[in-house]
């Protein structure tokens, strides 16, 4: 046999494949798209939608085409959850998943099953069916990433449309987070925010009164640091302005914080002197 042969190596080595948990904002709950699978194993159980990758892919880029083939859509925010590699994970092979979070905005919602799926759809956080292979670890772990950061980045304006109501934004964090937010505190604190302003424009519509539009003069969560170190040079000439964003954004949920925290106080204390 010849040694010239690419991709040959004295060790056994396991194949490698991206699984997607990609959440949206449906119903006012937070919403994981999952696929019933039409070949083996787990065939007609419901998973992740997901794939091996390809032997000229790198990850990311296989992350964006699941996407793309699973909704239609070649733009959507997407962040890498962590690797998951217990050995009998697949009943196939020795199978390393390299796990990815993406978030739609509801107004961008195209689904179509692959070639492998029988069905796709939206199922509730809060009311996941069983999953196959190692698939609820990985959404839970997408999960708890995704309500740490919603609380210190802008993440939530990537559920959202260009143009929102501080209802739809307050709505986003309530789902996250799994708990209610008292509405006059979040919307004081909301509209203390320099990057969310006014339109001045209303939403008409329906029972509801008319309620003002907002519009974010970022497109959402701030670049993680290795980015803005492997951007180019125009950009980087930012990056002052990117710091300074990032702290008021935190200094802002930090406030949020305190209300909450002293609003509780002050109710437990009265339960206490009656």
């Amino acid at each position: 046999m010849s040694d010239s042969l690419p991709h040959r190596y004295k060790h056994p080595h396991p194949a490698v494949t991206v699984d997607l948990v990609i959440f949206t904002l449906r119903d006012e709950e937070l919403q994981v798209l999952l696929i019933e699978r039409g070949l083996k194993p787990f065939q007609g159980e419901w998973a992740l939608p997901g794939g091996f990758v390809r032997i000229e892919e790198n990850l990311t880029g296989a992350a964006h085409r699941e996407l793309r083939e699973e909704t239609g859509l070649t733009q959507a925010y997407l962040e890498q959850v962590g690797a998951f590699g217990r050995p009998d994970r697949d009943p196939r092979e020795r199978v390393i998943s390299v796990a990815f979070f993406a978030i739609l905005s509801s107004d961008k919602l195209a689904l179509q099953a692959g070639s492998d799926a029988r069905a796709v759809s939206w199922h509730s956080c809060n009311k996941i069916p069983e999953l196959a292979f190692d698939h609820a670890e990985i959404v839970h772990a997408a999960r708890l990433k995704l309500t740490e950061k919603i609380n210190r980045t802008t993440i939530a304006l990537e559920f959202l449309p260009t143009e929102f109501t501080l209802t739809e934004l307050q709505r986003v964090f309530e789902a996250v987070r799994g708990e209610a937010i008292d509405k006059r505190n979040f919307r004081k604190w909301s509209q203390s925010l320099s990057f969310i302003k006014a339109t001045g424009r209303m939403r008409r519509g329906g029972q509801h009164r008319p309620a003002e539009l907002y519009r974010a003069n970022t497109k959402g969560l701030l670049p993680p640091p290795r980015a803005l170190t492997e951007t180019p040079e125009p950009f980087n000439s930012r990056r002052v302005d990117v710091a300074a964003y990032r702290k008021g954004f935190e200094d802002a949920l930090s406030a949020l914080h305190k209300v909450l925290v002293d609003s509780e106080k002050k109710l437990l204390k009265g339960l206490v002197d009656r």
